[in-house]
């Protein structure tokens, strides 16, 4: 039952954080603030509330980038913009394509809905512990909001990353380094040539990677994913869900039951925003 509520509200509050990366009012709201190209914007967002951090240990947080693709942007964007800018822009950003999102989809997300489900969100996070989870940590340090929309763009945003860094976690107990997973998802159900743009990797260290997982049996000569790849991944996914379920222990089963029916039109009004496929995986939200 944990694994499936924890899965459950991944599907539904990640493409509620994921605005802040695929809409127009962030990319602006970052460019506002003086970070130039997306993936400066992407960089600086994201890393921000960890403070003007460098280029190393946001390569082992975010797990997967090259880490010559991270280095090009950190802690260069520090001289545009302070994180402080950062945490405000993609704030803004987020709040703003939101806004957007459900008024065309005529979801009436009014101040008692947000607050409801705020609240509820709030208490997941308070109640969660984030030992070992420092991206999670780091958001949860920060102050919630007091608008509304904003207040729901962070509680989804802070359970995302608590939940982004148990699945880091669960892929290196697995054996599987960033690049790997992303060559193992790619053999299952992404788009490489999207995926392998988005993180930075060159096709001989791409290629590379796919011989060393057909060498183990979790790829096959095509790069596509083997039945024991299969497993390996759906043992990452299991783990990861497990230890996602933790935030929502202080909810309880009729507290969480609530958040999921509160949290669906929501979640489809956002992944309207969204393009049809990103390097993400965003799940789907029905």
């Amino acid at each position: 039952m944990e694994v499936t509520v924890s899965r459950r509200l991944w599907t539904l509050l990640e493409p509620l954080h994921a605005v802040v990366y695929f809409t127009a009012p962030s990319r602006q709201a970052f460019e506002d603030a003086g970070y130039r190209g997306f993936w400066r914007g992407y960089f600086a967002g994201r890393a921000a509330p960890l403070g003007p951090v460098g280029a190393a240990p946001v390569t082992a947080l975010f797990y997967g980038f090259a880490p010559r693709m991270v280095a090009r942007a950190l802690p260069a964007v520090w001289d545009l913009a302070p994180p402080a800018a950062a945490l405000a822009a993609r704030q803004a950003g987020a709040v703003t394509a939101l806004r957007q999102g459900f008024t065309a989809q005529q979801v009436a997300a009014d101040d008692d809905l947000l607050t409801a489900v705020t609240g509820l969100l709030r208490r997941a996070v308070d109640g969660a512990d984030p030992g070992g989870r420092p991206l999670g940590a780091a958001n949860a340090a920060l102050p919630w909001p007091d608008e509304p929309l904003a207040a729901l763009w962070h509680g989804a945003t802070v359970v995302r990353e608590l939940r982004g860094d148990g699945h880091v976690a669960a892929l290196l107990t697995a054996g599987i380094t960033g690049v790997e997973s992303l060559v193992l998802r790619s053999g299952r159900d992404l788009d490489r040539a999207t995926v392998q743009a988005a993180r930075g990797w060159t096709d001989p260290e791409w290629q590379a990677t796919a011989d060393g997982l057909c060498a183990r049996g979790l790829v096959d000569v095509h790069d596509r994913i083997t039945a024991r790849g299969e497993a390996l991944l759906d043992d990452v996914e299991a783990v990861t869900d497990t230890l996602a379920a933790q935030p929502w222990h202080a909810l309880g089963a009729g507290a969480v039951g609530d958040l999921v029916e509160l949290l669906e039109p929501l979640a489809r009004a956002a992944s309207t925003l969204l393009p049809a496929g990103t390097p993400i995986g965003l799940p789907p939200s029905r």
